[in-house]
């Protein structure tokens, strides 16, 4: 099976997105889509969550990274079905293939709380730098598990940034830490997802809150590039042997 007949087949079709959201993603280099996880869908995930986050103590996240002041767990196709709609929902892949032109899979699957009084990232793009006439190469989508508010470490974008090939933050920011003017937070209700095109810088703000600012990471890359995790090397058999044609294609394990 072709990714093609993979992403019609999970119902990912291009009619999904509007003309709008279209010119969001093409303009802005994001797109929010709310309600795409029912509020107890949101509690099954953040309870799965805890469960491995207390198995796996501190190597919870090594299997792609670790980052202090957040808690971090990775490989999350293999830690439960109730993470599979991460990597399904038709809405979130038919945008995801805009911004890839079609050619997708999944990169990795991870997630980072941001702890109280931590989480602050200096702002970033999750390629390198990319060369004018390079096509876009990676596209991230953050799934809210808590709401995002201006309080409690939210990631913040810089609209448009994803066209500005050839420019890296550190290029014209003495602390990349900083808060640009330009700079949008990502607000929205649990269970909603941002989906970005990841060469927009981007980075999560600081949690002034008292509580776990929790969300999961979708990454998708293109098929021709290595994946964050090689799911081929992670997956047990029997996680692949549950999963539909279509779902293996999208993983790059068919």
């Amino acid at each position: 099976m072709q990714i093609a007949d993979a992403l019609l087949q999970l119902g990912a079709s291009a009619d999904l997105l509007s003309d709008g959201e279209r010119a969001s993603l093409d303009r802005d280099g994001f797109l929010f889509v709310p309600g795409a996880l029912s509020l107890s869908k949101v509690k099954d995930i953040n309870a799965r969550l805890d469960e491995i986050a207390e198995a796996e103590g501190d190597k919870a996240g090594l299997e792609v990274h670790q980052e202090a002041g957040t808690q971090r767990m990775a490989n999350l196709v293999d830690k439960g079905a109730e993470f599979r709609a991460f990597f399904t929902h038709p809405k979130v892949l038919a945008a995801i293939s805009h911004v890839l032109q079609g050619d997708l899979k999944l990169s990795s699957l991870n997630a980072r709380f941001a702890l109280p009084g931590e989480g602050l990232q200096g702002l970033h793009a999750d390629w390198g730098r990319l060369l004018s006439h390079e096509v876009f190469q990676v596209c991230n989508s953050i799934w809210l598990l808590d709401d995002f508010t201006t309080e409690n470490g939210a990631t913040r974008a810089v609209p448009g940034s994803h066209l500005w090939k050839g420019r890296m933050p550190g290029d014209e920011m003495a602390d990349s830490k900083a808060t640009r003017p330009d700079e949008q937070l990502l607000l929205g209700p649990a269970g909603s997802v941002f989906v970005f095109n990841s060469h927009t810088w981007h980075g999560g703000t600081l949690n002034q809150t008292e509580q776990r600012r929790r969300a999961c990471h979708s990454y998708f890359c293109r098929r021709g590039q290595e994946q964050q995790l090689s799911q081929r090397k992670f997956l047990r058999p029997e996680t692949v042997s549950g999963l539909s044609e279509a779902e293996r294609v999208i993983l790059d394990v068919a």
